[in-house]
């Protein structure tokens, strides 16, 4: 059992499970009965999605080292809110027994939050599938 951190909207794994949207808004364009079929997400969990003003700020410049140093730094203070942290403890947990994922729309991980969010994961104790390699 494990959780997979997976791009929203790409196809989904076998094993895959319940698809968590961890994103600030739903998909655009798509009706919201849409959402898990067409592999998205089937719960939206906007409380581990970086806030709507971090959003803004980051969606409106270019991703240099710094940029993204402070971006960690501002979505890790972020999620040490206490709801944040309980939904953290409920996933580590859960991972233990169930497969599901969570993800984000982000093409490149490396400069997504699911990637800070993967590490706040583990950090919480909880089960992380292997990457599958290319």
């Amino acid at each position: 059992m494990a959780i997979r951190v997976v791009r929203l909207g790409e196809p989904r794994k076998s094993d895959e499970g319940t698809r968590l949207g961890t994103v600030r808004r739903p998909p655009r364009g798509v009706k919201k009965q849409n959402f898990g079929k067409l592999d998205f997400y089937d719960v939206w969990v906007p409380d581990l999605a970086p806030s709507a003003q971090l959003v803004g700020w980051a969606v409106n410049d270019t991703w240099d080292d710094a940029r993204w140093k402070r971006f960690v730094r501002e979505y890790r203070r972020e999620m040490k809110d206490p709801r944040a942290q309980r939904l953290l403890s409920l996933l580590a947990a859960m991972s233990r027994d169930a497969n599901f994922s969570v993800g984000c729309y982000c093409e490149d991980e490396t400069r997504c939050h699911r990637a800070v969010l993967k590490e706040l994961l583990e950090d919480a104790g909880a089960v992380i599938a292997p990457q599958p390699t290319s």
